[in-house]
């Protein structure tokens, strides 16, 4: 597979938003996971993500209402279609709520990882062979109206080697 990138800089002027590509990309992993997806942001909130409010993905989100889907729903579809979803932040009362619904959601410790890691500044998402990483964080003003930096790539070794690299980094206990 041949490398694909795409950069782009949101914000209110330009009228672009990250959470469109964010929305593709996660529904491209409920539909065909990757073993594993990586979460890793210094900040994170439970961002609406995937707009269904028209029922436009009813068969992809299943029981969900047609209505927003919010970023832990969207994981912990993305867990229960099989894939171990990988969460690292930093430690803090706000991260650590997403962390708790989180655990709510996928209560099978080997779908879900969490590593609280306070010195984490990278903001990625990296699924089966694509990833998207910037300057934004995973909350309603890193997606929607601050003005950030996004680059979305589907690269199948590139992405292979983020993952050993994350893994390297935030390596999940031995089973």
């Amino acid at each position: 597979m041949s490398r694909l990138e795409r950069t782009v800089r949101t914000g209110t002027r330009t009228g672009l938003r990250a959470d469109s590509l964010l929305a593709a990309a996660l529904i491209a992993e409920i539909l065909s996971p990757g073993e594993d997806l990586w979460v890793i942001s210094g900040w994170i909130s439970d961002v609406e993500v995937i707009d269904n409010s028209r029922g436009t993905f009813d068969s992809v989100l299943g029981e969900l209402p047609s209505t927003r889907c919010r970023l832990s729903q969207a994981l912990a579809l993305i867990a229960a279609a099989g894939a171990r979803v990988n969460l690292v932040t930093r430690p803090g009362a706000h991260n650590e709520a997403f962390v708790a619904r989180m655990r709510s959601l996928v209560r099978d410790e080997w779908k879900l990882h969490v590593k609280l890691d306070p010195d984490i500044h990278e903001k990625t998402i990296c699924g089966r062979d694509w990833m998207l990483t910037g300057s934004m964080n995973f909350t309603v003003n890193g997606l929607g109206s601050s003005k950030e930096q996004v680059t979305y790539t589907v690269d199948g070794r590139g992405v292979a080697q983020a993952h050993l690299d994350f893994a390297q980094q935030w390596r999940r206990p031995a089973w």
